[in-house]
């Protein structure tokens, strides 16, 4: 419940405030799992995009936060479940994984960190790595003007991009994974 209410508060601040805009709702799966990708400038971001969506987003945060009690508390009651940083975290890893297994939507911001300067930067291998291994999609989403307090805010959501048919995935098809989806999320913030 407080959930519920913490989401329709944010939502009615974004259209109010900050004058929302979701494109590309026509891009998503009907149903399944998936990994939803995007970039990542400000602390709106997961805001922004679970707002979007009916069904909950599971999110991997810094596991930093969750050491701070009131955002610890709102974080899991909003599904956000915590990831090392400075290590390969399998309980992460496991958690992801299991969630799209169960059909789940998983939000992942493959830069790792905000972009300070709005520019992509370079990608960490994370996302693709799960969605080879979770057999799922990852659909890119480009965040746009979500950083400061006031001004629009656009979502644009992208193609899906269909995961691996092969059980076997090297690093170069990683990378090669890694850089399409942040390739995809550029075009569109370009186009904005």
């Amino acid at each position: 419940m407080i959930y519920r209410l913490l989401k329709f508060l944010a939502t009615l601040i974004l259209i109010i405030v900050r004058r929302w805009e979701v494109q590309g709702r026509e891009n998503l799966p009907a149903g399944g799992g998936f990994l939803l990708v995007a970039n990542h400038v400000s602390y709106w971001d997961p805001v922004v995009v679970v707002c979007a969506f009916k069904r909950k987003v599971y999110y991997m945060a810094k596991a930093e936060l969750f050491n701070i009690p009131v955002l610890a508390y709102v974080l899991k009651i909003s599904g956000v479940f915590p990831v090392q940083r400075d290590i390969t975290d399998r309980a992460a890893i496991r958690t992801a994984l299991r969630l799209l297994a169960d059909g789940q939507i998983v939000g992942i911001f493959p830069e790792g960190t905000r972009s300070h300067t709005g520019e992509l930067l370079k990608p960490h291998l994370g996302a693709a790595m799960l969605a080879a291994k979770a057999k799922v999609p990852m659909i890119p989403v480009a965040l746009i003007g979500t950083r400061g307090v006031f001004g629009r805010v656009k979502m644009i959501i992208g193609a899906p991009i269909a995961n691996r048919e092969s059980s076997k995935v090297s690093r170069s098809d990683l990378e090669k994974d890694s850089d399409l989806v942040m390739g995809q999320i550029a075009s569109m913030m370009k186009k904005h």
